[in-house]
C-alpha cells in the first residue's frame, strides 16, 4: 500500500501512460485519445469554487458533515478531492508540499478511509518539522489511533492538542474520550479528573460509576441519586442509572441491612425496567434478587425475560442453574450448566458449579473433569485449591465406587473435551463461531476451595433420605418429622456456604448469545479467545508503517477486544454492540441489534455463583468498533467499557503528600549499606456531545511552555529546528523513536502544486509575521510589549514564544550508553560526620547537589550537630498534642524487594493503600502493640523448634513460607508540624542544621514561593512500623527532598537516577497505572532486565538522607521509627530546569503542579540577585512569555469591552489555579460576577480557556487583576544578571 495513500486504479493508470507504445499513426492517436478522457475521469482537476469549499475543512469536522443538508455532495466533493491529490503526488512523486498530505488525511478521516487517512498523516508527520503545532492533524491522528484502539497513542495525542490549543473546537469531546480510555486502562484517578470537566447526564454517569469502582460506594449513591433527579433525563441514561443503582444495593454490604438493601435493589430495577423493558440485563439482575430472597418462580421467570430480550448469557444459564440445584433438580440443573460452558468455555463458575454437581451425585471422575477445566481458565486464581480439591476426590474415589451413587439418580457422564468433530448445530455454537468478540472465563476466587468440603456437608445418601422423607411429609412419625427438620437445615446451611463460594468466585458476564442452547452431556473444552480486530496485529493489516513496535502482544489483546458502551462517532457498522456485564469484561447485546444511549453497565461486585471483580490482566473487552453507518449518531464519542478492579489511593504524588514526606529515595548498596539483597454508557443517535466553537482562540497555553529538556537559546531559532532532543521526527505521538515514521521519511524536494487547496494558516501553524521571532530576550518591557501588539485574531496569538521553538512535552528516552549489568546496583555516595564543622563544610553542600549523585547519606548527623531527635519521639509527640490528625494508609506487610497482589499469588507494580484518619495518640497505642505482637511471635517462634530431619519443601511452599501470610498493617504519614505553636520546639532544633538542608533560607527556592506549600516547604512527620511503605514517585515538580530517620528502627530505600524516569513511566504504563497520581512499588527484576541502576540501602536513626533534583524512590520501614521530611529547591539551572519541564510534563498530563512556577519566576526575579547565565536565562524567558500573555490578553479583553477590576495581592496570598482544569493563572483571575459582587475573601478561579468554554463571551465573568502592568514592567527591567560575586547562592 502506497504510504501517501493513492490508490491502486490511480497507479494502474499512471503504470499505462508510462508505458510506450510501438505502432504509431491513427492508432497511435485513438489510443492517446482513449488515455486522456481515462485520466480526466481519474485525476480529477479541482475547480477555484471547489478548492475554495476545501480550505474550511479539516478533522475537526469528523462526524458533523453528515449532519449537513449537503452532506451527499460534500462526500463527493472529498472523493473528488482525494482522487485530485492522490494525481497530484504520482505526478510530484511524492515532493509536495507536506500540508497536502495533512488535507489528504483530514479528507479521508472524513470519508472513514483510516488506514488512507493514517498513511497521509504519517508522511505529513515525517515531512514536517512543526508538525506538533498543528492541532487538526493531532486531533485527527488520534482519531485514527482511537478507531484502531491504540489507545496508548490516542491518548498521546489529544493530550497534545490540549497542550498546544486548550480552545480547539472538539475540547470537550477530547475530554470524554480521554476519560473512556482512561476508565478502560484503569486508570480511575485519571478518567475522574478528565470527565469531570464536560459533564453531561453519559458522563455524570460514567463519574458515579468510577465511584462505584473504586469502591467508593457511598459517592457513587449520591451520585447515582443527584443524577436521577436531574430534569428530562433521557430514558435510556435513567434505565441504566436505576440498573446500577439497584444491583448496587444487592451486592453492597455498607449499603445497609440485607432486607433493606434488597427491597430497594428490587424496587430499582423494576423502575429501571419500566424505563427500558427490553434490558435483558435488568432481568438478569432482578432474577438474582429475587433467587437470594427465595422467589424462585420470580427468580425463574425474570431469567426467561432475561434471555428473551437480550438472547443467552453464559451467566443467566448458570445462575439457573444454581436455582435448579438448589431447587433438588440435578438433571435440569445439568442441562442449563451445560448450556453455560456451551457458551463460554471457559466459564470457571459453571465448571465449578457442574463438578459440585457431579460431586453431589457420587459422579468424582466427572467432578473431576469439571474441575480441571475450571483450572484451564485462564482468570482461575485459584489453581492451588482446586487441585487439592482434586486431589481429595481421587483419594476418595475408591469409597465413592463403593457406595455407587446412593442417591438413586445419576447424572450422564461427563464426556471429555469436544473434538474438531463436534455437532455444529448448536445454536450456541454457531453463534459463538460468529461473535465479534469472546470476554475471557471467569476465575474461582482464592478463598472458594481452600479446603475439602466441610464434614458437616449431606451426603449423598443423606441427601436421597431427605428426598424420600420430604416426599412422605404427609404420613411421617414426630422422630422422622424431626430428623426431616434437622436434614433440612442441614441442607440450608450447606447451600448457603456453596452460595458463599460461589460469590468468591471471580468470574464477569459473557456474551450474548441465541436463545435456548442444546443441553447436552458432551461438556467442551476450555476455549481461549482469539484476538481482537486490531488491524496492525495481523496478517494483511492495514495500518501502515511500524506503528506497533511499542506494543505488548497482551496490550495489543486487550485493545483487541474493547468494549464499546457509547454509540457515538465511531461505531462499528452493521452490528449490534457488546455491553459490559456487570462485572465490567463481558458483554451483553441489545435486543434487535439496536444502539441505545446506555446499555447494560458492569459492577464490580460479585455475583452469586459466578462473578466477581476482575483484576486489569482478566477482563475481555469488546472491540470498539468501527464508523457508523448512515443511522448512527454523527457525532462523535466511544467509550470503551470498564474493568472492576480494585484501585489504591495514590500515596506517592497526593495532594499533600511527598515521599517520605515529599521527600526523597536513595541508591544501592554501598559496603556495610547494602543489606541483602464497560462502560455502561452509550450516547443515543443524533445525540451531539461537542460542537462549540470558541469566538476567540486563546493565548498560549502554558506560561512557561517547553523549556523541557533543553534551554532555549535566546536567539531565535532556524524555521523548522527545535532546542530539545526530540526535534527531529521521533515517532508519531510519542517520541519514543519507535513507531509511527513513515517509511519515506527523508524531506523530498518540495513541488508546489497549482490545484491543490490553500487553507489560511491556523495559529497554531505558524507564527505571524510580527509574532515572537522579532522579539529576543533582552529588550526592554516596553518593546516587548510593542512586538506583541495586534498579535493574531482579537490580539491573542495560539503560538507562544517557547512553543515556537519546542514541542510539547516528551518522556526521555532511556540514557545511553546502556549500562553494563555489573554497574546496575551502584554503591550508594555516603558521607559520616565526626563533628559541626564536617556539616557546615561547604564541598558537602556541592557534593549533594551535584547532579551525577542522585542520592547521598549523611550519617551520623545527629551526633555531629547535637540535634535532640528525642523531640520527634512517639512519646513526645503524644505529650504535645495527642490529638493532632494523621493520614492513616492500611497496607500490605511484605517484603521491601517484593510487591504481591492480594492472594500473594502474583507479583504487581500496583501497590494497594487504603486511605484512612487517626490521631497521634491512637497510633502511637497502635505503634507501641504492633511492638508488643512482635515480640510475643519472636518468642513463640523461639519456642518451637522445628525437627531437622523434616523432609524438603518444594520451591513454592519455601517462597509462601519466606513471604508468609500477607497481614494488613497502618502507616502514619503525611502528618503536618508546620504550626510554630504547636511546635515551637520541634522547628527551632532543626534550625541547627547547615544552610543548604534547612526549612527556610535565602538559598532555597521553596522559600521564596510566598505562601506554604504543605510537605514542601513545612515539615511533614511520618509515623511507622516494620512494612510501612512509601510507592515509588519523584518529588513534586522535581525538587530535592531532606528525610532524617528519627529512629529507633531502620528504613530501606531505593532510588533510580533522573534520566531514568521515563524508563519508570513507561513501566507504570505498561501496567496500567498512573506515573504521576497512581500508587506502585517497582519490581526489581523488571528495572534489571530494562538496564536500570537502582540504588539500595539502609537509613539508620540519625542518618539524614539528600534526594537530588528529580530522583524517583520508594521506602519501606524495616523497623518501628519515625520520619521527617520536607523540599529544598536549590538555587540552581538545574533545578529550575528540571521544575519547570515536570511543570509543563503535568500541565500535558492533566495533572496540578504544586509549586506555582511563574508566581515563583516572579517572585525570584523581585527578590534575589542571579549570577548564573543558564539560569538568569530561562528566568527571564519565562517573564517575557507571561508579560506578553498579560498584554495579549487584555487587549482581547479590551477589543471586547470588557475592563479588569484591580485587587493588589494580600501578603501571604497563594497562588491562584483554574478551578476546573488545575493550570496555574497568573495576574488575570475569571471570576463569576457574582461571586465577587458578595466581596468573599477567596474566588472560584478560572482561566480564560474554561472561562471561555463556559461562555463564549465572557458573560457573567469578572477579570480580577492582581498586578499593574507598569509594575510588571519594572520588575521585569530590573531583572537582570548580576555579577558572579553576588550571588545569593
Amino acid at each position: 500500500m502506497q504510504s501517501c495513500g493513492v490508490s491502486l486504479a490511480v497507479a494502474a493508470c499512471a503504470a499505462a501512460r508510462s508505458l510506450g507504445s510501438a505502432s504509431g499513426g491513427d492508432e497511435e492517436k485513438k489510443m492517446a485519445a482513449g488515455k486522456a478522457s481515462e485520466t480526466e475521469e481519474d485525476f480529477p482537476t479541482l475547480t477555484a469554487q471547489e478548492r475554495d469549499s476545501l480550505v474550511g475543512i479539516d478533522s475537526s469536522l469528523f462526524g458533523f458533515q453528515r449532519l449537513h443538508e449537503d452532506g451527499a455532495r460534500t462526500k463527493a466533493l472529498l472523493l473528488k478531492a482525494v482522487r485530485s491529490y492522490d494525481s497530484l503526488i504520482l505526478k510530484a512523486e511524492g515532493k509536495v508540499e507536506p500540508e497536502l498530505f495533512c488535507q489528504l488525511g483530514h479528507f479521508n478521516l472524513l470519508l472513514e478511509e483510516y488506514a488512507k487517512a493514517l498513511s497521509a498523516y504519517q508522511r505529513y508527520y515525517s515531512l514536517q518539522s512543526d508538525y506538533w503545532k498543528n492541532a487538526a492533524f493531532l486531533y485527527g491522528l488520534g482519531m485514527v489511533y482511537f478507531h484502531y484502539n491504540a489507545f496508548q497513542w490516542a491518548i498521546k495525542a489529544f493530550q497534545e492538542v490540549l497542550y498546544i490549543d486548550p480552545s480547539f473546537s472538539r475540547a470537550k469531546e477530547i475530554h470524554l474520550r480521554l476519560g473512556l480510555m482512561f476508565k478502560v486502562n484503569t486508570d480511575y484517578e485519571s478518567s475522574l479528573k478528565v470527565l469531570c470537566l464536560p459533564l453531561s447526564s453519559t458522563i455524570q454517569f460514567h463519574i458515579a460509576h468510577l465511584y462505584e469502582i473504586q469502591k467508593r460506594y457511598r459517592a457513587a449513591k449520591e451520585a447515582y441519586e443527584t443524577l436521577l433527579q436531574t430534569e428530562n433525563l433521557p430514558a435510556q441514561v435513567k434505565a441504566t442509572t436505576l440498573q446500577q443503582l439497584g444491583w448496587m444495593h444487592h451486592t453492597v454490604e455498607q449499603l445497609g441491612d440485607r432486607a433493606n438493601k434488597d427491597s430497594y435493589a428490587i424496587q430499582c430495577l423494576q423502575k429501571s425496567l419500566e424505563a427500558d423493558p427490553n434490558s435483558g440485563q435488568s432481568w438478569y439482575f432482578l432474577g438474582r434478587c429475587y433467587s437470594s430472597i427465595g422467589k424462585v418462580q420470580d427468580a425463574f421467570v425474570s431469567y426467561r425475560q432475561s434471555i428473551d430480550k437480550s438472547e443467552a448469557s453464559a451467566d443467566t444459564w448458570c445462575s439457573i442453574g444454581v436455582l435448579y440445584q438448589q431447587q433438588n433438580q440435578p438433571m435440569d440443573a445439568l442441562q442449563a450448566y451445560i448450556c453455560a460452558v456451551q457458551l463460554d468455555h471457559g466459564h470457571a463458575a459453571a465448571w465449578m458449579d457442574l463438578g459440585t454437581l457431579y460431586e453431589s451425585c457420587s459422579q468424582p471422575h466427572d467432578a473431576i473433569k469439571c474441575y480441571i477445566n475450571a483450572m484451564r481458565s485462564k482468570a482461575c486464581s485459584n489453581a492451588t485449591a482446586l487441585t487439592q480439591r482434586i486431589k481429595c476426590l481421587q483419594a476418595c474415589k475408591p469409597q465413592h465406587s463403593s457406595e455407587g451413587g446412593g442417591s438413586g439418580q445419576t447424572l450422564p457422564p461427563h464426556v471429555g473435551p469436544m473434538g474438531q468433530g463436534e455437532d455444529q448445530s448448536s445454536p450456541a455454537k454457531r453463534r459463538r463461531a460468529s461473535s465479534p468478540a469472546k470476554s475471557q472465563p471467569d476465575s474461582w476466587a482464592s478463598n472458594s476451595a481452600q479446603q475439602p468440603v466441610p464434614n458437616w456437608y449431606l451426603s449423598p445418601q443423606k441427601l436421597q433420605l431427605l428426598d424420600q422423607l420430604r416426599n412422605n411429609r404427609a404420613s411421617l412419625k414426630p422422630l422422622q418429622l424431626q430428623m426431616l427438620e434437622q436434614l433440612e437445615a442441614q441442607l440450608n446451611l450447606m447451600q448457603q456456604h456453596q452460595q458463599q463460594m460461589r460469590q468468591n468466585a471471580s468470574g464477569q458476564l459473557r456474551p450474548s448469545l441465541p436463545n435456548g442452547p442444546s443441553a447436552t452431556n458432551s461438556l467442551p473444552p476450555p476455549h481461549s479467545r482469539p484476538n481482537g480486530d486490531v488491524p496492525y496485529l495481523q496478517p494483511g493489516a492495514l495500518l501502515p508503517h511500524t506503528c506497533t513496535s511499542t506494543q505488548s502482544q497482551d496490550t495489543a489483546r486487550r485493545w483487541g477486544s474493547l468494549p464499546a458502551p457509547l454509540s457515538l462517532q465511531g461505531l462499528q457498522k452493521g452490528s449490534a454492540p457488546h455491553w459490559a456485564g456487570p462485572n465490567g469484561d463481558g458483554s451483553l447485546s441489545s435486543s434487535g441489534g439496536s444502539t441505545h444511549p446506555l446499555s447494560h453497565p458492569q459492577t464490580p461486585h460479585n455475583q452469586v455463583g459466578h462473578s466477581s471483580a476482575p483484576s486489569p490482566r482478566q477482563q475481555a473487552l469488546n472491540h470498539l468498533p468501527s464508523p457508523p453507518s448512515p443511522s448512527h449518531s454523527a457525532t462523535s464519542g466511544g467509550a470503551p467499557g470498564t474493568p472492576a478492579t480494585k484501585e489504591s489511593t495514590p500515596l506517592g504524588n497526593g495532594p499533600s503528600a511527598a515521599g517520605d514526606g515529599g521527600t526523597s529515595n536513595q541508591s544501592p548498596h554501598h559496603s556495610s549499606d547494602n543489606p541483602k539483597g464497560g462502560d455502561p454508557t452509550t450516547s443515543a443517535p443524533h445525540n451531539k456531545i461537542n460542537n462549540i466553537h470558541p469566538a476567540v482562540s486563546s493565548t498560549a497555553s502554558s506560561p512557561i511552555s517547553a523549556m523541557s529538556t533543553a534551554t532555549p537559546s535566546p536567539k531565535s531559532t532556524e524555521p523548522g529546528q527545535s532546542t530539545g532532543p526530540h526535534a527531529g521526527p521521533a515517532t508519531v505521538v510519542n517520541g519514543n523513536g519507535k513507531g509511527g515514521i513513515s517509511e519515506d521519511s527523508q524531506s523530498p524536494l518540495k513541488a508546489d502544486p497549482p490545484a491543490t487547496c490553500r487553507r489560511p494558516t491556523p495559529p497554531h501553524a505558524h507564527t505571524p509575521p510580527s509574532s515572537s521571532s522579532s522579539v529576543s530576550i533582552y529588550p526592554s518591557s516596553t518593546d516587548v510589549l510593542k512586538a506583541c501588539r495586534n498579535l493574531g485574531k482579537n490580539g491573542l496569538s495560539s503560538s507562544s514564544i517557547l512553543l515556537d521553538k519546542c514541542p510539547p512535552p516528551r518522556l526521555p528516552p532511556p540514557p545511553s550508553p546502556v549500562l553494563p549489568k555489573d554497574k546496575l546496583n551502584p554503591p550508594t555516595p555516603s558521607i559520616y560526620l565526626e563533628n559541626k564543622r564536617d556539616a557546615f563544610f561547604p564541598p558537602l553542600h556541592q557534593f549533594c547537589t551535584n547532579p551525577s549523585n542522585p542520592v547521598t547519606v549523611i550519617r551520623g548527623l545527629a551526633g555531629a550537630l547535637k540535634l535532640d531527635l528525642g523531640l520527634f519521639s512517639t512519646k513526645t509527640l503524644v505529650e504535645a498534642n495527642p490529638d493532632h490528625l494523621v493520614e492513616c494508609r492500611t497496607q500490605l506487610s511484605q517484603p521491601a524487594d517484593e510487591n504481591w497482589d492480594l492472594s500473594g499469588t502474583k507479583k504487581m507494580w500496583r501497590c494497594e493503600s487504603g486511605r484512612g484518619h487517626t490521631t497521634i495518640a491512637k497510633y502511637a497505642q497502635y505503634q507501641a502493640a504492633s511492638f508488643q505482637e512482635s515480640l510475643r511471635e519472636e518468642n513463640e517462634k523461639k519456642a518451637l523448634k522445628e525437627p531437622s530431619d523434616a523432609e524438603p519443601a518444594s520451591a513454592e511452599s519455601v517462597a509462601r513460607k519466606r513471604r508468609g501470610p500477607l497481614k494488613h498493617i497502618k502507616f502514619g504519614t503525611n502528618i503536618d508540624v508546620s504550626d510554630e505553636r504547636k511546635w515551637k520546639l520541634q522547628l527551632q532544633e532543626l534550625s541547627k542544621l547547615p544552610a543548604f538542608a534547612r526549612v527556610v533560607s535565602a538559598g532555597n527556592l521553596l522559600s521564596h514561593v510566598g505562601h506554604t506549600i504543605l510537605g514542601m516547604n513545612t515539615v511533614q512527620l511520618y509515623m511507622k512500623v516494620p512494612g510501612s511503605r512509601i510507592p515509588g514517585h519523584q518529588e513534586h515538580n522535581n525538587f530535592c527532598s531532606v528525610n532524617i530517620n528519627i529512629g529507633p528502627g531502620d528504613c530501606e530505600w531505593f532510588a533510580v537516577p533522573e534520566p531514568y524516569w521515563g524508563v519508570m513511566s513507561n513501566f507504570c504504563e505498561k501496567n496500567n497505572i498512573n506515573f504521576l497520581m497512581g500508587s506502585w512499588w517497582p519490581n526489581l527484576e523488571d528495572l534489571y532486565e530494562a538496564d536500570v541502576p537502582v540504588y539500595r540501602f539502609i537509613q539508620r536513626p540519625g542518618d539524614l538522607v539528600w534526594l537530588n533534583t528529580g530522583t524517583v524512590h520508594w521506602v519501606q520501614a524495616i523497623g518501628w521509627c519515625n520520619n521527617i521530611a520536607w523540599n529544598v529547591g536549590p538555587l540552581s539551572a538545574h533545578q529550575y530546569k528540571l521544575a519547570v519541564e515536570r511543570y509543563e510534563w503535568n500541565k500535558l498530563q492533566s495533572v496540578k503542579s504544586h509549586v506555582p512556577m511563574v508566581h515563583l519566576s516572579w517572585n525570584m526575579a523581585r527578590n534575589i540577585k542571579v549570577s548564573d547565565h543558564k539560569l538568569f536565562q530561562m528566568i527571564k524567558y519565562c517573564l517575557l512569555r507571561t508579560l506578553k500573555q498579560c498584554q495579549s490578553v487584555k487587549e482581547a479583553l479590551a477589543a471586547a469591552g470588557k475592563e479588569t477590576v484591580l485587587q493588589g495581592r494580600n501578603r501571604d496570598e497563594p497562588a491562584h489555579y483554574c478551578t476546573i482544569c488545575e493550570v496555574e493563572v497568573f495576574n488575570l483571575l475569571f471570576v463569576r460576577s457574582e461571586l465577587v459582587s458578595r466581596k468573599q475573601k477567596q474566588y472560584v478561579v478560572h482561566c480564560q480557556d474554561c472561562a471561555r468554554k463556559g461562555s463564549a463571551e465572557l458573560d457573567n465573568f469578572v477579570v480580577v487583576e492582581k498586578h499593574r502592568m507598569d509594575d510588571l514592567m519594572q520588575v521585569y527591567d530590573q531583572f537582570t544578571l548580576a555579577p558572579l560575586h553576588s550571588s545569593s547562592s
